[in-house]
């Protein structure tokens, strides 16, 4: 169940199957609490895995992997950091791709912030 303390920001990779890094911009601090992906498409060859980070350091738990065996349009996946996600007001998450899939397809991911 979500509280008013909860709030969301999304981002979109353009590519989830290039190796790189999307970065955003926290307006408050608190604790990521759960990343979300929704993949824009079929990715084949080997799973994109996504990294999550607060700055340049790895949330603990803050992996998703979006699999590439029976891939589609709309496949959502989840993480729930555990330790290393307190982000402060004027920092940033980074959300990095391992690049490892192939086809060219966004995914849109959604970071909750609890207050």
């Amino acid at each position: 169940m979500r509280t008013l303390n909860d709030y969301f920001i999304t981002v979109r990779m353009n590519d989830v199957s290039t190796a790189g890094s999307v970065y955003v911009a926290i307006p408050d601090g608190g604790k990521v609490i759960k990343i979300l992906s929704v993949l824009g498409g079929t990715i084949a060859t080997a799973d994109a895995v996504i990294t999550a980070k607060v700055g340049s350091d790895a949330m603990t738990g803050g992996t998703i992997t979006i699999a590439h065996s029976g891939s589609n349009t709309g496949d959502i996946d989840t993480c729930e950091p555990t330790a290393a996600n307190i982000v402060e007001e004027g920092g940033y998450v980074t959300l990095t791709t391992s690049g490892a899939s192939t086809n060219t397809h966004t995914a849109d991911f959604t970071i909750v912030v609890r207050r």
